[in-house]
């Protein structure tokens, strides 16, 4: 996923954009049952620490070539760390151990609540207003993590802690967000994206060798498929896709990309790990979806009178 940076553009997408937006949802979705995948052969932070340096060093080159300044100075160092806190280092290792956790479509669900989180935080700490879309927001996610931690704790392999790592790496991808709204950037993104996630994967590195054993390296097919995914695509080309788009999308394009990423990921679960979606996976959805919608969709203008 990429930092908490919105597009400001307005009007109608054009068709390249449009199709643009369709192959970066498609690849937001589809990540989640790779991050499944990859998991039956490989432990969760070394898994995030080898595909987010690859990422990393493509997104590096990629954007060197372009003729971009790849180099921070001085105080913009200060914004690399605490922006990249919690937008890539909180969100990245919590989410991947809610996946670990849970079915991969089921953790999209729960990891997509971050604009109502977003907005609760605004109104709660900022003193943002409270209005009857942020409230009815509130209440949708409230019933569909309640639908969902009804199906953990009632399954015989129910894993409710997952519920608990998927809604914490929520609030943080949320309170970055705010940060990056706020944060007076003199720095590319895209510059600022690439030492976020440098500088993250050296952590990784760090945490798993502290608390997980060292990969064999013995991987199957389908395991460095997904690992080169997570690194060419999830981590290197959405984000360039998402680089060129973010400033011009309208919100409400974008509000629907980010609605339809549960959706993908839940769909697409069934056919690359073989997890099956109940019935309370899809209700959950169409209330997150809701809720999305809510924060994220412009509210109409009442037409001037004359």
């Amino acid at each position: 996923m990429p930092p908490g940076h919105q597009g400001a553009g307005g009007g109608v997408i054009s068709r390249r954009q449009l199709w643009a937006l369709v192959a970066l949802t498609l690849m937001w979705g589809i990540n989640w049952p790779m991050m499944k995948l990859s998991l039956r052969e490989i432990t969760p932070l070394y898994f995030r620490a080898i595909t987010m340096t690859c990422g990393a060093l493509w997104l590096y080159g990629f954007y060197r070539a372009r003729g971009l300044r790849m180099w921070p100075r001085g105080s913009e160092w200060r914004s690399v760390i605490t922006l990249g806190l919690p937008n890539i280092l909180g969100w990245h290792t919590v989410s991947i151990l809610g996946v670990q956790e849970l079915a991969s479509g089921r953790a999209a669900i729960l990891g997509f609540t971050m604009p109502i989180w977003t907005v609760l935080i605004g109104v709660l700490f900022l003193g943002e207003k409270l209005t009857r879309r942020v409230a009815f927001a509130a209440v949708a996610v409230a019933v569909a993590i309640t639908l969902l931690t009804s199906t953990e704790f009632t399954a015989l392999s129910g894993h409710p802690l997952g519920i608990v790592w998927m809604e914490l790496a929520a609030v943080l991808w949320a309170v970055g967000t705010l940060m990056m709204r706020r944060a007076q950037l003199t720095l590319p993104v895209e510059t600022l994206t690439v030492w976020m996630m440098l500088l993250s994967s050296l952590c990784l590195w760090g945490i798993a060798g502290l608390g997980e054993p060292w990969p064999t390296w013995q991987f199957s097919t389908p395991m460095w498929a997904s690992l080169v995914y997570g690194s060419l695509i999830n981590y290197g080309l959405a984000q360039i896709i998402w680089s060129g788009l973010a400033r011009n999308l309208p919100p409400t394009t974008s509000a629907m990309s980010v609605m339809a990423v549960p959706m993908v990921g839940t769909l697409m679960a069934t056919v690359i790990v073989g997890e099956w979606p109940h019935w309370q996976d899809f209700v959950a959805i169409v209330f997150v979806m809701a809720a999305i919608a809510a924060v994220l969709m412009p509210q109409r203008r009442p037409e001037k009178t004359t």
